[in-house]
Order: structure tokens, then sequence, then C-alpha cells
């Protein structure tokens, strides 16, 4: 039976663009009151003004026009993706990144599946600190390097990166965009409960890893058969040619197990002395996207002159990064460009308002566990988990007390279903770009990820029932 072909990432995004102009048609306008937050500094919707306001659907011709507003709107996010891709290219042509993985896969020896767990531990240590996505964009080629050398599969590199990072995130007793912002909401302390969520991140971690190393060691299997199978046939026709190559893949391997040289040490030197200015000033001085750019970039010049391929190479090297990253950049545009057309449609407090409403009604149990669902359904259209917390908290909250339901269940719900999301949802414009720059289908990593997102989701709706039989605090 022929598998479901999912279409073109650049398709899935514009035709959701389209499907969000079309709801302006369908579903009634309204909007929430809103007002200036200062434990957060962000600008969040006061519960209980939902009213209804005149209708602005959406057109064709303006559908197509909130693609390049949504570009526009992401700016900040796509020219850091190119900047960060610049610098790692200028990185890779040093030939650096080629001779620490060969060091790293001489080191393993027979232990090459060790490198899973730390690899996802580090991505997933990202997701829990700053909710780490767009970062993970311009380090694809790096992971993609070692997964053929280590012999795993391109989808192993993704699921390694963007899969431990969101699960990371989800269950994070710490990632200020996604917990910190919505317990500042729920006038939780920070931090609070993290006993908690530390034990069921530890259980969540597991699961995905092991699935991880699962995979991995399948594909590696089967890529073994197969190039057997391949060998068995090239030496039946041809003996000559097959040891010619195999001469050529030792060449090769030989090459890329050269010991690290002194300009080589230099520039991973550089590259891990920016990966620590940057996780400090993310945490402590609260740097946007414009600013993790400039760093990246000033490391990326650096790194082209200590590898030493001057002033030129280092310019072309970074021209070149640019270029490969134009379209991973314009898939975040457009999957912010769905955000626009609901907006300017003025229907995504009509769609907040129509899951919260009925939630109101349900027994305790029922309502934290329908919070899961609401926050994973709305993700597709809110694919940013800070402007999802903004948006649904101050409505949430209110409801929640008149249930007598723990508001830290509540900031528990949303981090468990609106996190998760974020390596399945479409609308995630830094997953398809990842999974592009893996030349990863769409729906091969669905076939991978969702029966790992169910059991995560299953361990996250046990997380929620724990904290209201124990009332979370």
């Amino acid at each position: 039976m022929r598998r479901l072909a999912f279409p073109h990432p650049f398709i899935l995004l514009a035709g959701c663009v389209f499907l969000a102009a079309a709801l302006s048609h369908v579903l009634p306008a309204g909007q929430y009151d809103r007002t200036d937050d200062p434990a957060t500094g962000r600008r969040v919707v006061v519960a209980g003004t939902y009213h209804r306001v005149t209708p602005t659907p959406v057109g064709f011709f303006q559908a197509l026009v909130d693609i390049p507003k949504g570009l526009v709107d992401a700016a900040s996010v796509v020219f850091f993706v190119l900047l960060v891709g610049g610098a790692f290219t200028v990185v890779d042509r040093t030939g650096a990144l080629r001779q620490a993985v060969g060091a790293l896969a001489r080191h393993l020896g027979h232990h090459e599946l060790l490198v899973i767990p730390v690899v996802s531990l580090l991505f997933a240590a990202g997701g829990a600190l700053e909710n780490m996505q767009e970062e993970i964009i311009a380090l694809v080629p790096v992971l993609l390097l070692l997964c053929r050398r280590l012999g795993f599969s391109a989808l192993t590199a993704v699921a390694m990166s963007v899969g431990s990072a969101a699960v990371g995130a989800a269950f994070s007793p710490m990632n200020p965009f996604q917990a910190g912002i919505a317990q500042k909401l729920a006038s939780l302390p920070l931090l609070s409960g993290a006993a908690f969520r530390s034990a069921f991140l530890a259980v969540a971690l597991a699961v995905w890893i092991g699935g991880t190393m699962r995979h991995a060691w399948r594909s590696k299997l089967a890529a073994s058969t197969d190039a057997t199978d391949a060998t068995d046939a090239t030496e039946a026709t041809d003996a000559t040619d097959a040891t010619d190559a195999t001469d050529a893949t030792d060449a090769t391997e030989a090459g890329t197990d050269e010991r690290l040289d002194a300009r080589s040490t230099a520039v991973l030197a550089l590259v891990l002395g920016t990966f620590a200015v940057f996780v400090i000033g993310v945490l402590r001085w609260d740097w946007d996207f414009d600013q993790m750019a400039a760093l990246f970039l000033l490391m990326g010049a650096l790194a082209g002159l200590a590898g030493g391929l001057g002033a030129t190479g280092t310019a072309e090297s970074l021209v070149e990064g640019f270029r490969s990253m134009a379209f991973a950049g314009i898939l975040i545009g457009v999957a912010r460009a769905v955000y626009v057309a609901l907006d300017q449609g003025r229907v995504v407090d009509t769609i907040v308002h129509a899951f919260v409403t009925p939630l109101s009604t349900l027994p305790v149990s029922l309502s934290a566990l329908g919070m899961i669902v609401f926050h994973a359904a709305l993700h597709v259209a809110v694919p940013s988990v800070s402007g999802q917390a903004v948006l649904t908290m101050p409505v949430l909250v209110p409801v929640s007390d008149l249930l007598g339901l723990s508001r830290q269940v509540v900031v528990l719900a949303y981090e468990v279903g609106a996190g998760l999301c974020d390596f399945l949802t479409p609308t995630n414009g830094a997953l398809l770009a990842i999974l592009v720059a893996a030349r990863v289908k769409y729906g091969e990593w669905l076939r991978f990820a969702v029966p790992l997102y169910l059991q995560l989701v299953g361990l996250g709706a046990v997380a929620v029932i724990a904290g209201v039989a124990t009332a979370l605090r």
C-alpha cells in the first residue's frame, strides 16, 4: 500500500496561510481587551472581556501579502538563521568540524550509540534553559556529518536535536519562554514546582532518547545490510571497480580521521567560547535574536581568519552559508504569516474563547486534561509558545480559580500541550527549516515522532492528574 505523501514544506505552509484566511470568512470576529503586564513586560489579554467586533475577512490577495508581512514580522529570526548559517559554513570550511568528528568517532570505537544520549542531553539542556529551536538550524550540517560518520540516518540528527530540545523545553522547570512567562502570568513564584517537573523531565527524556537510540540502531543495521548487498553485487560484476572504491573510501576516511591541528583547535575553542557567551547573554543579559546573530557573525569572521581562509575566503564562505540557509529563513517567515492572517481576520481570540468556555463546565480533572488538548490544538494557529502563554494564561487562570484547580497544574498543562507540539506542528517554521536542512521529509519525521509524542502526552497527562491529586503548588 502506498504511503501518504506529504506536500512540499512551502506548499504545506502556504496552504496553512490560505486556510487561516478562509477561517476569517467563517468564524465570527471577536477580541479580548488587552493590558500591559508589569510582571512580564508583555501585552496580555484581560479575562472576561471577550466581545464581538467588526469582521475583517482576509481575501486571496491579502493572504499573499501576509507572506511578506510574515517575513517582516519574523525578520529578526530570519536574519539570525542566515547569519548563523553563514558563520557555521565558515567553520566547516576550515576543516575543524570534520577533524573533530573524526576524532570523536575514533575514540568511540564500537560504542557509537553513546553519542546519542550525550548529544540529546546537550540539546535538551538548551531547550530547558532557553527554548532552543531556531539556533539548531545552523548546526544541522555538523550533526549530519557526525551521524554519517557513525552510520546513523539523517532523521537521527533531527531527533537528537530539535526533538530533544522540545522535550527539554516542555517539561522544564526553568524555561523562561514557557514555564517562566506562564508562572509570572499565573502569579506563581519562578521555579515553583521545580522538583515535581524535574522528575517528569527525567522520565520524558528517557522515553525520547530511548526511541531515538532504537531508530538509530535499526537505521544503522539497515544501511549496513544495504551496503553489503551493494558490495556483493558490485564484486560479482566488477571486482576491480570494487577494489578501487574501497581504496577511495579508505583514503577518504584517512583524511577524515586526521588529528586536530593547532588551527582547528583554535577554531573549535572559538566556537565553544561563542556558545558560552551565547548562554550567558540569553540567561543574564536578556539578549534577543539581534544580539545573538551579531555574536555568531563575529565568530564566523574570526573562525575564518584563525582557520586560514583569509578575508576573501571567509567572505565567500559566509555568502555560501547565507545562500544555503535562505529557504530555511523563508519557511520561518511563511509560518509566521499563518498567525498574521488569523490576527488580521480577528479570529484568534474567537478560537481561544471557543475552546476555553467548555472547560469551565467540566469536572476538575477533565478540565485539566482538556487544557492539554486545548493548548495542543491552539499551537497550530499560534506556534509561538511565549505568544500562546500571553494569549491564554490570563483567560485560563480565572477559570481554574473558579474550579478549584491549582494554577501550577494550569501551567503544567500549557507546557505539555503547547511545548510538545513544537516538534510536530507544520506551522512551526523552525521545525520545517530543520527538516529541509537535513533533507528529511515531514511525513517520514511524523512516522517516527508521533508514537513517541503520544507516549509523552500520556506522561504529561499523568503529571497533570498527579498535580490535581496532590494540589500541586
